[in-house]
């Protein structure tokens, strides 16, 4: 389950939060209306505002552990996000540690306002953290990347969430090689939804730990269908995506295990896709996991080859195996020089390294008719295939005749 909790409805006169309670979660208010008041120490009430649509209430608590500085009461049926605490830690604990430092900074600023306040029985000079609203725009992304992942989490449980599989073309011999599952999200009132929309929201709430073990034990499975259908027996790989935040599970590598024992499919076919942004973010952690992964015999793949930091010490750093050529720079390979050069200096790389070469975005013929030519080993693309269902691939795979290229 997700720390970014279901929207939460109150009524008119329930108390949302009170002051002194532990608080384990804040609020952004969607719709309706509520009231904030503070007891000082001598036993007076003073109600310090309203907040309406758009504020944030009871983040200052979920910060620092504190109690709550205030009580909070719906004066009108109110509609709202919930922010769990552990969803902040985790959001915080990957923030740059200026940012870090200055939010605790200005945290405890607002706590010594609203004590000096409480004493002295002045109006604070502050808000209190409480009471402050987003700006239209952070407010809209905000509000928005909430509720994408509200539902997300609602679609891998009632079947919305597919995935579907690109095959991976021998370049060399024409022949299936195997597959990259693909997320996919088909929202029943929205259509499909991008994953260059989901897929990072899904990051940043910790949703993708949860959503990864589930592609991963789906695709393991689908493989093992899909050989079963069409007389391939433990001839094809499948190429899974992971992000960092993956990595950071501590049940990683012992999820990964259990899906290649419970699906019955070999080490040698499970490839584990993962970004140049990962092996930057926590070396030392991804170098361990992949270890023990490669060590298995599982494949370990760097996609999108580069788009980021292609520094070539990390080619030797880390047990990589196969080389993913980002489909940007084969799209450029007729009209660009230097994206030609870029994709036969790859290719030469990785031969000298002993690893494999993936094109990715191959879309006609002259484009696979070159990759061969300089030894790119396998591709996918449009030209051969675009990602289909499993039924879709399944049928693919049993009437494919090796390509002509």
């Amino acid at each position: 389950m997700t720390d970014i909790q279901s929207k939460k409805n109150f009524s008119a006169g329930d108390v949302i939060m009170r002051q002194g309670d532990e608080g384990d979660c804040a609020y952004i208010i969607e719709e309706g209306l509520v009231e904030i008041s503070i007891s000082r120490p001598n036993g007076d009430v003073r109600v310090v505002g309203t907040r309406g649509p758009g504020a944030i209430i009871g983040e200052m608590a979920i910060v620092d552990d504190a109690p709550r500085t205030a009580t909070v009461v719906a004066i009108e049926d109110c509609r709202m996000l919930e922010i769990s605490k552990e969803d902040f830690s985790r959001r915080l604990g990957t923030a740059d540690p200026v940012i870090r430092m200055i939010s605790q900074v200005i945290l405890t600023r607002y706590r010594d306002t609203l004590t000096r306040a409480d004493i002295s029985g002045e109006k604070p000079y502050w808000p209190p953290v409480e009471m402050i609203e987003l700006g239209y725009t952070e407010q809209g992304n905000a509000m928005e990347r909430i509720r994408i992942a509200n539902e997300f989490e609602k679609a891998l449980h009632s079947g919305e969430i597919l995935l579907h599989y690109q095959p991976i073309i021998n370049l060399q011999n024409g022949r299936i090689e195997g597959f990259e599952a693909l997320m996919r999200w088909i929202h029943p009132e929205k259509g499909f939804i991008s994953p260059g929309i989901f897929i990072p929201v899904i990051e940043d709430s910790g949703l993708i730990v949860e959503a990864s073990k589930w592609a991963l034990k789906e695709s393991c499975l689908a493989l093992k269908r899909i050989e079963s259908k069409t007389g391939y027996h433990s001839g094809l790989h499948m190429s899974v995506n992971f992000s960092s935040t993956d990595f950071s599970s501590e049940d990683f590598v012992e999820n990964v295990y259990n899906t290649l024992s419970e699906s019955d499919v070999a080490p040698e076919q499970l490839h584990l896709e993962i970004t140049e942004r990962l092996l930057i973010s926590q070396p030392e952690n991804a170098k361990e996991t992949l270890n023990m992964c490669r060590k298995a015999g599982m494949g370990i793949a760097i996609d999108d080859f580069g788009t980021g930091y292609s520094s070539l010490s990390y080619l030797h750093y880390f047990p990589i195996n196969t080389l993913k050529i980002d489909q940007s720079f084969i799209r450029d390979m007729s009209s660009n020089d230097s994206s030609r050069e870029l994709v036969k200096s790859v290719v030469a790389l990785g031969k000298n390294m002993d690893m494999s070469i993936v094109a990715e975005g191959v879309e006609d013929i002259e484009e696979a008719k070159f990759l061969k030519e300089i030894g790119c080993d396998l591709a996918q693309g449009y030209y051969f295939a675009k990602p289909m269902s499993e039924k879709d691939v399944t049928d693919f795979v049993a009437n494919w005749k090796s390509a002509d290229i």
